[in-house]
């Protein structure tokens, strides 16, 4: 009979799963379902008190009788965020329109929702095998951590780092992309809060849940992270050009770190050119002092343009 009452349980919850899930999916194309003034309320609070927001987590499974929101307004509003940050990048150093879509398309589905998704079966499948207490007895209801729970917290945690590695990377980039050990210090900097705030809002989501032991394991990461920095820094490697580049946010991007790391010209040389030129992965280098002040003054005046508000 035990066997027979606990398959019973996971049935009913699989079941329950599923009929949230339903629902969930048909409301994303539903804009007067979605509650956008309370998602913008949470996405500022966790930035500012991420604690509130799981507080009110409690709140939502004292009423819905479930952890994960039924609202799927958060995921559609920081999509669309995130396609306009992306957009905000190709529009600076992207001259290609279809190479423009191909970028902003990947992002959303790979970056966000495919890595969201694996990040949040990983966590699911972690915390239901191995962080979950032992029922003392068999009279009490099994609890289990919900996928779309876990979908949640991942999106609760990347917010933030949205905010540091788009927003307020984009404006900084010119400064980012840059040779030299300031824009390396700086890019490792803000990679590296943006990462730990990413596992400690991790931490936070879970840690909630009063059924789970030993959540402190997702603040593990966020130790890997400040002892990889330093050597980061010291072996020079910087995260804002490495990204950058990896997603061939295009060749505009490649003239703009040629001309902020030209080295000084040699005043005796008539044709201006280099004593040594950095590498360039897309483009040759401009041929002469004249062409690079033009690309870096049109870089420039894209970054400035467009964030504000116009081009």
């Amino acid at each position: 009979m035990l066997p027979t009452a606990s398959r019973g349980r996971s049935s009913s919850s699989a079941s329950r799963s599923n009929n949230v899930f339903a629902p969930y999916l048909r409301r994303i194309v539903k804009w007067q379902q979605m509650d956008i003034e309370y998602t913008f309320w949470q996405m500022l609070h966790l930035c500012t008190s991420p604690k509130v927001v799981y507080q009110h987590t409690k709140y939502h499974k004292q009423t819905k009788n479930q952890w994960a929101r039924d609202d799927p307004a958060f995921v559609v509003i920081s999509s669309l965020l995130l396609v306009v940050a992306v957009s905000a990048y190709c529009a600076a150093y992207d001259h290609s329109v279809a190479h423009a879509v191909f970028v902003i398309v990947s992002v959303l589905l790979f970056h966000f929702l495919v890595t969201g998704a694996i990040l949040s079966t990983f966590c699911w499948f972690l915390t239901n095998s191995y962080l979950r207490e032992e029922a003392p007895n068999s009279h009490v209801v099994e609890q289990r951590v919900e996928w779309l729970y876990a979908f949640d917290v991942h999106c609760n945690s990347f917010f933030p780092m949205f905010v540091l590695l788009y927003v307020i990377h984009y404006f900084l980039s010119p400064l980012l992309v840059a040779h030299g050990f300031i824009p390396v210090l700086l890019s490792n900097l803000l990679f590296m809060v943006a990462a730990c705030y990413y596992h400690y809002l991790n931490f936070l989501g879970y840690d909630v849940l009063p059924f789970l032991e030993r959540t402190t394991f997702f603040l593990y990461p966020i130790g890997a992270v400040i002892v990889l920095c330093p050597i980061f820094m010291l072996s020079g490697f910087n995260p804002s050009r490495y990204f950058m580049n990896i997603r061939r946010v295009s060749p505009a991007l490649n003239f703009f770190i040629d001309v902020m790391c030209t080295q000084e010209l040699t005043s005796s040389d008539p044709e201006n050119k280099r004593k040594a030129a950095p590498p360039n992965f897309f483009l040759p280098p401009p041929s002469n002092q004249e062409e690079s002040k033009k690309v870096l003054g049109a870089c420039l005046v894209k970054v400035a343009g467009f964030g504000g508000g116009g081009r």
